[in-house]
């Protein structure tokens, strides 16, 4: 049994640049429920899982490809 991957968490304006999508792109996913919300940062900004958003995103673009 492998060990768990400790979860990158960082805000929503991270996670866009590093998936190539705008902020109000993963902030509208966290909306829907696609993405967990994992609280917020100390500017207020959301904070969420980077390989959740990757496997949300991963899984909607084999969904349309």
């Amino acid at each position: 049994m492998s060990p768990t991957p400790t979860p990158i968490i960082c805000d929503t304006v991270a996670a866009a640049r590093y998936v190539s999508v705008t902020p109000s792109a993963v902030r509208q996913w966290i909306r829907r429920g696609h993405v967990e919300h994992r609280g917020y940062d100390r500017a207020g900004r959301a904070l969420v899982e980077l390989r959740e958003v990757r496997a949300y995103l991963a899984g909607r673009e084999r969904s349309t490809a």
